[in-house]
């Protein structure tokens, strides 16, 4: 139990699953934004002038002028894994904690991108829209809908990480050869088989091409015009890490004129991606509204962690999910409640 006669202040940028938010509700003073769209960043930034927290998703943008605004702000916990939306360094040069919610949802954005994989390849979009729009007229045909097997062939893992690694776990047991890029050592991956190559070969090589990596300077527009072209015209590619690693106008190209054969995204440059996007336009592609951990357990031990990071904190202990730990040396942990 809280044993402070007054609880801290917290602003909840959304309504989050029950499990972590009766917990924050419990601890602190809570205010929730209570629409299901994100509140404008005027809103978070009038709300954080008096909250000793913030709990917040990756479509809020924590920055200076938040900041600016929060002189009593000590924590920033974060139901995401990445935090691009979060400037790191201006939260650590002011002493704000910043935290997020990583590995728990390794094995759920897997099984989506692997989803995303196997519907594109096999049609199953176009084939549920060809049973709803009555299109269907002939029982059978040796030629209808065919679309590629996956077993047996060859996957390009970009980005070997956590999620990487998960995938290549599953190719495993389609009995896939495994190739991997990464710029960081990654022997636990290769334990599974996998081979280390450049990007270039990845891409030239792959019958499936899937995306884990984060998003930073170096990885905006990492998957470009340049680099589909080097893909085999039956190849797929699925992105399911952050919407700017891939070049959508670049990649609209390539499934319009055929130099790939398809593609799965969850995640765009621009979302809400806009209902007028030319790729929400083609057959060849599978699309989803940034789902890929969106299944009930893990979003809830998602909100758990939100919660348990922030308690942790105003207990004195070290978050566990601490994203800046240097900012340690600047505010030192101290008990709160």
């Amino acid at each position: 139990m809280v044993n402070c006669m007054v609880k801290p202040k917290i602003y909840v940028t959304r309504d989050l699953p029950e499990r972590g938010l009766k917990v924050i509700k419990q601890y602190f003073d809570a205010e929730v934004w209570p629409e299901y769209a994100p509140p404008p960043k005027q809103v978070i930034i009038e709300k954080a002038k008096n909250v000793d927290a913030l709990a917040t998703l990756l479509s809020d943008k924590i920055d200076a002028e938040v900041f600016n605004a929060a002189p009593k702000l000590r924590i920033v916990s974060q139901l995401a894994v990445g935090f691009d939306n979060i400037d790191i360094p201006e939260a650590t040069k002011r002493g704000i904690y910043v935290t997020n919610t990583p590995e728990v949802l390794t094995d759920t954005t897997a099984d989506f991108a692997w989803a995303l994989l196997m519907a594109v390849a096999r049609r199953v979009v176009e084939a549920d829209k060809y049973v709803r729009n009555g299109q269907w007229k002939v029982g059978w045909h040796p030629n209808m809908m065919t679309g590629r097997d996956v077993f047996g062939t060859t996957i390009g893992i970009v980005g070997a990480g956590r999620i990487g690694y998960a995938m290549a776990k599953r190719a495993v047991g389609f009995d896939m050869k495994i190739l991997f890029y990464d710029v960081i050592p990654r022997p636990e991956i290769e334990k599974l088989g996998a081979k280390k190559v450049d990007l270039d070969t990845l891409l030239k090589e792959s019958d499936f091409v899937t995306v884990h990596v984060p998003l930073m300077k170096e990885t905006h527009h990492l998957i470009n015009e340049q680099r589909l072209r080097l893909m085999k015209k039956t190849a797929y590619i699925v992105n399911n890490s952050r919407g700017p690693v891939m070049d959508e106008k670049a990649l609209y190209k390539a499934l319009k004129e055929g130099w790939i054969a398809g593609a799965g995204l969850d995640v765009f440059e621009q979302e809400p991606t806009p209902i007028d996007n030319p790729l929400v336009k083609l057959d060849n592609i599978v699309i989803a509204p940034h789902i890929s951990s969106a299944s009930l357990e893990t979003r809830a031990k998602m909100s758990e962690m939100v919660s348990g990071n922030l308690v942790n904190f105003f207990q004195g202990k070290q978050p566990p999910n601490l994203v800046n730990p240097d900012v340690m040396k600047i505010r030192p942990l101290s008990k709160l409640f």
